[in-house]
């Protein structure tokens, strides 16, 4: 996932989670104590347990947040929080459970009535879907609407900035451009899907996938009605398969949702719809949503990237506000990207310099210190298979190689150091402050770095086109990423295989296409043996960090309020995040 996305570390959430005496017990059902008062339930309660569970419906859910949905629209949103955020109005044929920690990671059937019925080959996928599902204006949805939703993200021109895996699995050589050219009459024109019927869908895929069940979780996988389809303004108002529609949308300032009401309890697995109203309030006043945190006047970061550093100082003297608060590992690495298509960075051993130049403290320190992530040393995060402590250029040791660093610009023609510019997003503070720590301890060895902060909902068009990354020299780019799914391939694939560099909404910035491992994603994507697996992964996360493309900073945490009048509290592992369809008040308000 990206730039706010995913998968926490259920092992090491579990290690972490130092919980303090809570302040009362949590008893389920609407009747509990602590489920109709609320209360604080101590630190990483939630990491590992649903804090204050209830089946109370009313009230309003109020979240906040300093970033702006980068779309509303399924098939081209990308941020973690926005993909959580969809479990409020999109439904898919499976998804991930409404369960706490790695629970939450189980596939369960979703609009689907069961799990797919796969062929002996592993090529084909068939799903039936269940009775009683609808959009928000009535209509039925069918097999089509499927089928239409996945097809719009082939419109790349059209619907860009999105996860584009599905077009990888089901192009096949067709070179498919979406419904809005297609000449087939149905603009059904995708061969590899098939629609025998209105409750029945049939993939192809070219080759066996054991990931392709978890794309189809993915909002690129949502039903769309043909009727209502905008184009590339679908985003503006998105209609509702779930429990909830958009009552309004108001970009930048906020979006309010409140109940569909033809939305069907009895065909869904897992969502609560406790709230009658859930309002995301945009500002760009950090400073001033934190005070509402923890004064509970807001309820939740809907980013989840944590309180800034005054506020957590704050929280962490205070036993009682910590009480409130949860800091697991959420998935990401925090990571600064080295661009080979900017010189000097062309040159393996500049981009060594950097590593070695680089003070891992420092940047720790940028985001937060030990509470905002651990140092880490490559790029495959600790909760999926075939990581490791891969450390080739001493990272975790804390400090800067200054020495190393010299003998790398004098091996790369620049003894003098040079100059670049590094990318980072203006409205996320964290990045902006790694970028001026990295600045500084660059200085050190002669390498001068211009800081040009942009504005982030802008991050498809700008860090996200390859030509604009080259026009402009940004030789290093400031950003995070957490898996689209959780495997290998759904964190490291974006990042660094070839084929999915793309012109815009690109994730592989340092444009790696190397077709070993390209290769290794399409052996692994074969074993349906998980430690086989996770074998290749640790090949391409090695390959990857022996080519100086990265400079993880850390193994991301992050330290979230929690307003101790909600309910049904708890963080997913698919999201890294608390699960926002389960949550409610406890007061109604």
């Amino acid at each position: 996932m990206k730039r706010n996305r995913t998968l926490a570390a259920a092992a090491l959430v579990a290690a972490l989670a130092l919980t303090t005496a809570a302040c009362g017990g949590s008893k389920g059902g609407s009747g509990g104590d602590n489920a109709s008062k609320g209360g604080s339930a101590g630190f990483n309660a939630a990491a590992e347990k649903v804090v204050n569970p209830s089946d109370k419906k009313g009230g309003t859910l109020n979240l906040w947040t300093t970033t702006d949905v980068d779309s509303l629209d399924p098939g081209r949103a990308y941020y973690a929080s926005v993909w959580n955020y969809e479990r409020f109005y999109t439904r898919t044929l499976l998804a991930f459970d409404g369960k706490p920690g790695k629970d939450g990671l189980n596939l369960v059937p979703d609009l689907a009535t069961a799990k797919p019925e796969i062929s002996a080959d592993g090529k084909t996928y068939t799903f039936k879907l269940k009775s009683g599902l609808k959009f928000e204006d009535g209509s039925v949805i069918t097999s089509k609407d499927i089928k239409y939703g996945i097809e719009r993200i082939f419109a790349q021109d059209v619907v860009s900035g999105g996860p584009t895996y599905l077009i990888n699995e089901l192009d096949q050589g067709q070179d498919y451009k979406g419904p809005y050219t297609d000449a087939d009459p149905n603009k059904l024109g995708l061969k590899t899907v098939e629609t025998p019927d209105d409750t029945t869908i049939v993939f192809h895929l070219a080759k066996p996938n054991s990931d392709f069940p978890y794309l189809l979780a993915m909002g690129s996988a949502a039903p769309v009605p043909q009727k209502l389809d905008t184009g590339s303004k679908y985003g503006d108002k998105p209609v509702s398969s779930g429990p909830y529609k958009f009552k309004s949308v108001e970009p930048g300032k906020g979006y309010e949702l409140v109940r569909n009401e033809n939305w069907d309890a009895s065909t869904d697995p897992f969502r609560k719809a406790l709230p009658d109203v859930v309002k995301l309030t945009v500002t760009t006043n950090a400073d001033d949503m934190d005070a509402r945190l923890l004064a509970n006047t807001a309820d939740l970061d809907w980013a989840q990237t944590g309180l800034s550093q005054a506020a957590q100082v704050k929280v962490l003297q205070d036993p009682a506000l910590k009480a409130n608060t949860d800091d697991p590992y959420n998935g990401f690495i925090r990571y600064v990207t080295m661009a080979p298509s900017v010189a000097p960075f062309d040159n393996i051993h500049c981009r060594n310099a950097v590593l070695y130049a680089a003070d891992s403290t420092a940047l720790q320190t940028a985001r937060g210190g030990s509470v905002a992530g651990s140092l880490f040393g490559s790029m495959l995060p600790p909760n999926i298979l075939g990581s490791d402590d891969y450390d080739p250029f001493g990272l975790t040791k804390g400090k800067p190689n200054l020495d190393k660093a010299k003998e790398e610009l004098a091996a790369c023609g620049q003894p003098n150091g040079f100059h670049t510019t590094i990318a980072v997003r203006g409205n996320k503070p964290k990045e902006v402050n790694s970028a001026v720590a990295l600045q500084t301890a660059l200085k050190a060895a002669n390498i001068d770095v211009t800081v040009d902060q942009y504005d982030g909902k802008l991050i498809s068009s700008v860090i996200g086109a390859p030509d604009v990354v080259k026009s402009k020299g940004y030789g290093l780019i400031v950003m995070g990423w957490g898996a689209d799914y959780p495997t290998g391939s759904g964190y490291l694939q974006p990042l660094v295989d070839g084929r999915f560099i793309a012109s815009n909404g690109n994730n592989n910035y340092a444009e790696i296409n190397d077709p070993e491992i390209n290769g290794w994603f399409d052996q692994a994507a074969q074993e349906t043996d998980p430690a086989k697996a996770a074998d290749l992964y640790k090949k391409i996360n090695h390959k990857v960090v022996d080519g100086a493309y990265y400079l993880p900073i850390v193994a991301d945490k992050a330290l979230n309020w929690r307003n101790p009048r909600l309910t049904n509290v708890y963080i997913t592992d698919a999201y890294g995040e608390v699960d926002f369809q389960a949550l409610g008040v406890s007061d109604g308000k």
